[in-house]
C-alpha cells in the first residue's frame, strides 16, 4: 500500500521537475529520494517519470497520480491544521512567499513573530518574482504572499499593507537633485531596467508616456537586484528601485538615490491569498500577526522609504 510520505515525495519531484531540487526542499539526500521514487514506481507497477539529463517529466500515468496526490495532500494538511487548531496550538503549517526586496525586509521579523505566537508552527518561506508567486497562488502551493500589487488582481484577494516611495538609484559621486526628481528628468537619464515583462519597467514606461517622453534605456538586466546595482555602481547607468532595496549601499556611500516626484512614484505592497485555495485553519490569526509585524517595522523606522502603512 502506498503511504502518505511516498506521495509527498512524489509530489515534490513532480512539481520541481528535479530530484536535486525536491531533495533540497524536503531536506533529504538526492540518493534517498531517488530510492523512494523507484520504490513507489515498483509498488504501483508503472513508470511515473520520464528521466533525462534535463530533469524529471511526468508520464501520463504520473500526471493522473499527481492530481490525486495533491488532493490527498491537501486533505491531510487540512486535517492536521484542524487538529492543531483544536488543540490551541494555532495553524500547523503555513507557506509564505515574498518578492526579494520584501523578503529581505521582513522574513526575519515575521518568522520571529510567528514562532513566538505559534511555537509549534511549521513555517516555510519562499522567495520569488511576481509571476512565480502568482503561479504558486494559482496552483495552491502557498497560503500567503507579500508582493507588489499585481496587475492580474482578479486571480487573488489582497489587502494593502504599505506604499513605498520609488527612487532613482545613481552611481556615487555625481550630483543629486535637491528636490524630488521629475519623471521627465528621470526618463532622460541612461537607465538600466528589467525587460518589459517586469513590473518596474512597465511602470516606468507608463510614467514616461504620460509625461510625453520615452525612456532612455541603455541596458536591460533581469533577475536579482544585485546584478543591476553592480552595473549602476560601475557607472554604467541609473535604475529604479525602492529605498529598502539599496539602503545599505547608499548608507555605505557605494550608491546614491533620489526620490521621484509625483503620486505615481509610489508602489503598493499587499498581502495576498488565492481565491481558488481552501483557506488554512487559523489563517486569519496568521494574517493578523503579519499585518502587525509590518506595521511595527514601519512605526519603528525599520522599513526605509516608508513613513506609514497604506490606508
Amino acid at each position: 500500500m502506498v503511504d502518505a510520505n511516498a506521495l509527498q515525495y512524489f509530489t515534490a519531484v513532480a512539481l520541481s521537475g528535479s530530484i536535486s531540487r525536491a531533495a533540497s526542499e524536503l531536506g533529504m539526500e538526492p540518493s534517498t529520494l531517488t530510492r523512494h521514487i523507484g520504490r513507489l514506481e515498483d509498488e504501483v507497477g508503472i513508470r511515473l517519470f520520464h528521466r533525462s539529463g534535463r530533469g524529471m517529466a511526468l508520464t501520463d500515468a504520473g500526471a493522473v497520480l499527481l492530481k490525486e496526490a495533491q488532493q490527498l495532500g491537501e486533505a491531510l494538511r487540512r486535517a492536521q491544521d484542524v487538529a492543531s487548531d483544536l488543540g490551541g496550538a494555532g495553524p500547523a503549517r503555513i507557506v509564505l512567499a515574498a518578492m526579494p526586496t520584501i523578503a529581505h525586509m521582513c522574513f526575519v521579523p515575521l518568522a520571529k513573530a510567528l514562532r513566538a505566537r505559534f511555537p509549534r508552527i511549521q513555517l516555510q518561506l519562499r522567495e520569488g518574482f511576481g509571476h512565480e508567486i502568482m503561479n504558486w497562488l494559482q496552483n495552491g502551493q502557498i497560503d500567503l504572499a507579500l508582493f507588489y500589487v499585481p496587475s492580474r488582481s482578479q486571480i487573488v484577494d489582497y489587502d494593502f499593507l504599505l506604499q513605498e516611495q520609488l527612487y532613482c538609484v545613481m552611481p556615487a559621486g555625481g550630483p543629486i537633485p535637491s528636490t524630488p526628481l521629475p519623471v521627465k528628468e528621470f526618463a532622460g537619464l541612461p537607465l538600466i531596467l528589467p525587460s518589459t515583462a517586469h513590473g518596474l519597467r512597465a511602470l516606468a514606461e507608463d510614467w514616461a508616456r504620460q509625461a510625453g517622453r520615452s525612456l532612455n534605456v541603455v541596458m536591460e538586466c533581469d533577475g536579482s537586484n544585485l546584478n543591476t546595482l553592480r552595473l549602476v555602481q560601475a557607472g554604467l547607468g541609473c535604475t529604479l528601485l525602492p529605498l529598502a532595496a539599496v539602503h545599505d549601499e547608499v548608507r555605505q556611500g557605494l550608491l546614491q538615490a533620489a526620490p521621484l516626484a509625483g503620486k505615481g512614484a509610489l508602489r503598493s505592497i499587499a498581502l495576498a491569498t488565492a481565491r481558488n485555495r481552501t483557506p488554512t485553519t487559523g489563517l486569519a490569526q496568521v494574517t493578523d500577526v503579519l499585518r502587525a509585524t509590518v506595521a511595527d517595522l514601519v512605526k519603528k523606522g525599520q522599513w526605509p522609504g516608508v513613513e506609514r502603512p497604506a490606508g
